[in-house]
């Protein structure tokens, strides 16, 4: 959420950044908070004239009661009352304008960085830098289901009689091998500097609406019946909903935290044919990083952050690529985005396995999130990345690990975290 000061000043500006996200359906809403703000403010400037001239006159009666002029008195109490009707009608129409402008400022989209390229989709990405040289081995690479499944390490049959489309059952080695991918990733962070947690799986809606576009919100999110609350789909959402409505101390800052929880998705809209097997899915787990910190911070943190995930998997030997994302494959909260996609010698392209978003102070608007300073408090930068997913990251991992006869090398990095093991090999 943006700064109705911004709005105020220059909403030209703000109409401009609309129109860079092709949205040109919400250019409305720029007037329509212009209208309730002013509107807001006139209430609040009626509210106030009648507080002051309420204590001007409670002073007029205790003097006409001490001068025993009873009846002015009472003429004087009467308009006292008077005015206290008015005040809380006003009030009353105050709270109705502002849940009113609140609910259209949510809806008015962050400002974009100067950096973010301008297109309509993620198809106008713009690749930033690759990783590594991707390779592609002298023999044919099965799918990923068919590797999965003669390493025997998944079940999707059975997931679909108990769970339904969009889940499987891991088994044997590889079931050790996304433990140890996400075992990994958790030390690699700590060792990066950052504090490991293990957040809450379930938030309240007034997170949820804090954290994410509505539009995100039903896409994504599963409620539970009965209940205000939602799974999380990323642990981003309760580690920066902790912070809600707090104000940090200046000294603590930033505050750089790495978290692993599951994840769950609807994943609404249609699957190709890549789509299939573990590639989109209800459940999964993730190792995520998260960052608040001080405005003049938040650039330097975004390089800092995608950085690490890209050190991540290039320590695993799996080629990857950097893509600025455009303006219109940016989430309304985000400032600026980059994807880190991995290389897929099956296919021969580059696949997403992660995102690293700058949400400048949109998040913490909506949150209530500050920082103590010397002046008085102001609203923190909110930043997350993915360290790692391990669904995605298995398809990378095994397609550039495989072997011709079927096994899968396991890096040097990852052996600790397996027993030993040098490789995953087929079952007979």
């Amino acid at each position: 959420m943006i700064d109705i000061a911004l709005i105020r000043s220059d909403p030209e500006l703000v109409r401009e950044n609309i129109r860079k996200k092709f949205q040109e359906q919400k250019l409305p809403l720029v007037d329509e908070a212009l209208a309730l703000d002013e509107k807001r403010r006139a209430l609040l400037v009626e509210g106030d004239g009648l507080r002051a001239a309420r204590n001007a006159l409670s002073k007029q009666i205790g003097q006409l009661m001490r001068e025993k002029k009873t009846e002015e008195a009472e003429a004087v109490k009467a308009k006292v009352n008077a005015d206290a009707d008015r005040l809380a009608q006003l009030e009353a129409e105050e709270a109705e304008v502002s849940e009113k402008l609140k609910k259209v400022m949510m809806r008015i989209p962050n400002i974009i960085s100067p950096e973010t390229p301008i297109g309509k989709d993620d198809s106008e990405n713009v690749e930033r830098e690759r990783f590594l040289e991707p390779k592609t081995p002298d023999f044919e690479i099965p799918y990923h289901i068919d590797i999965l499944e003669k390493l025997g390490g998944i079940d999707i049959d059975s997931a679909r009689r108990t769970s339904g489309q969009g889940f499987y059952y891991l088994t044997g080695d590889i079931a050790r091998l996304h433990s140890a991918i996400l075992a990994y990733a958790r030390d690699f962070m700590i060792n990066k500097g950052f504090t490991y947690c293990i957040p809450p799986f379930m938030i309240r809606s007034s997170v949820v609406t804090g954290v994410m576009s509505f539009e995100e919100m039903d896409g994504m999110m599963y409620k539970i019946e009965g209940e205000d609350l939602y799974l999380i789909g990323t642990s981003e959402h309760s580690m920066i909903g902790r912070f809600m409505g707090t104000t940090i101390d200046e000294s603590k800052l930033p505050l750089t935290l790495t978290s692993y929880s599951p994840c769950f998705r609807k994943e609404k809209g249609a699957h190709g044919i890549e789509e299939r097997g573990i590639y989109r899915i209800h459940q999964f787990e993730k190792q995520e990083m998260i960052v608040i910190c001080k405005p003049e911070e938040s650039c330097a943190w975004y390089e800092k952050m995608w950085n690490y995930t890209v050190e991540l998997f290039v320590s695993m030997q799996i080629p990857v690529r950097t893509l600025e994302c455009c303006s219109g494959d940016l989430a309304d909260l985000k400032y600026r985005s980059v994807d880190v996609e991995a290389w897929s010698p099956r296919q021969q392209k580059y696949f997403e396995v992660g995102s690293c978003s700058n949400l400048t102070d949109a998040q913490a608007r909506r949150l209530g999130i500050r920082y103590k300073t010397a002046k008085g408090s102001e609203f923190a930068h909110t930043l997350n990345n993915t360290v790692v997913a391990p669904p995605r990251m298995l398809i990378a991992f095994l397609e550039n690990h495989l072997r011709a006869d079927g096994s899968v090398n396991i890096p040097e990095v990852l052996r600790p975290y397996m027993g030993g093991m040098t490789e995953i090999k087929v079952k007979q």
